[in-house]
């Protein structure tokens, strides 16, 4: 075999194993799946949002209030994403009330009431449990706070309303931030 066969079977080998390398980087990539989609790492909070069916409500809530550039934006945000569940779950009028344009203050409180700055993955929230003796108090992006607890292999947030949401996926890394998937929407005072 010459040189120039042995030249090109070796480029050949790299070219086949930087492909298999690409492919699995997109397998793993693509693992997590948040309503029917996969939530790409590639892509920021919003792009990935809004192809989940889960959080359709959410999405149309976050460009009623005007935050799409803000959660476009470098970041890092940590997100506790509500479900179109948790909105239904809210009393009958609820939504419509907080998407009418005069609402618009208080439609932008809620939903930066689950932003936090920062980059909180569960290991990060599961060590502030721990460091604060069960629960730590986390400072959202409308200036209220959350309380995290640990329950059962998971975690539970209170609001300062007293009503508590929990997270059902954890770690739904962004370009510019976390997502983490809650079952319920959390309200400031």
């Amino acid at each position: 075999m010459s040189s120039i066969q042995r030249s090109s079977r070796k480029l050949a080998c790299f070219s086949l194993a930087v492909v298999m390398s690409a492919a699995s980087v997109a397998t793993l990539a693509a693992d997590v799946m948040v309503g029917g989609a996969p939530m790409l790492p590639t892509k920021d909070i919003i792009d990935n949002a809004v192809n989940s069916k889960d959080h359709t409500t959410l999405v149309a809530a976050v460009k009623a209030a005007g935050l799409v550039d803000t959660l476009k934006g470098s970041g890092p945000f940590t997100v506790f994403a509500p479900t179109n569940a948790a909105f239904a779950a809210l009393p009958a009028g609820t939504i419509d009330t907080l998407l009418k344009p005069e609402n618009k203050a208080m439609l932008t409180k809620v939903l930066t009431y689950h932003v936090v700055a920062g980059k909180w993955d569960a290991a990060a929230i599961s060590k502030m449990i721990k460091d604060g003796g069960g629960m730590a108090t986390i400072k959202t992006v409308s200036g209220g706070s959350l309380t995290a607890k640990s329950s059962g292999m998971g975690v539970t947030l209170t609001d300062e309303k007293g009503g508590s949401a929990k997270v059902t996926i954890a770690d739904v890394y962004q370009s510019n931030g976390v997502i983490h998937v809650v079952d319920k929407v959390l309200l400031p005072n």
